[in-house]
């Protein structure tokens, strides 16, 4: 279902979201001083392209430069990529087929907002391949 969901985002719309966020992340690479929020632009451009199945967390250990980076991304851009995210998701929830990539745009704000310090991991832990690994 993952896979169906995904596909239906990537054509709906994720594919020219992950696209600008990769765009954003080139030119804050190409500024230098920013390249902190390019690294930001990349981890949310590879969720904005395929959202289902993973989820946002925070990493671990104490972080005072992601604390002061976050206040700078939300003063200049979180306010407003959430608010693009709001806007979509009301947009797509007219449609009952539009309500799942609704939620999905709603699950890009927190890493939008303030995506410094954040980790993008899979839902389900992976599982092990062999049946010798699946013995302890």
């Amino acid at each position: 279902m993952r896979v169906i969901l995904n596909v239906i985002w990537l054509v709906f719309g994720g594919l020219w979201l992950a696209l600008g966020y990769a765009v954003a992340g080139i030119l804050c690479f190409v500024l230098i001083i920013t390249i902190p929020f390019g690294f930001a632009a990349f981890r949310i451009a590879s969720y904005a392209l395929w959202p289902f199945g993973r989820t946002i967390v925070e990493k671990p250990g104490p972080r005072p430069g992601a604390v002061i980076g976050n206040v700078i991304w939300v003063l200049l851009f979180g306010i407003w990529l959430a608010i693009g995210h709001i806007i979509t998701a009301a947009a797509m929830a007219v449609t009952i087929i539009g309500i799942p990539l609704a939620l999905a745009n709603l699950k890009l704000i927190p890493v939008s907002l303030v995506p410094l310090g954040k980790e993008i991991v899979p839902v389900d832990p992976p599982v092990p391949t062999t049946r010798a690994a699946a013995w302890p």
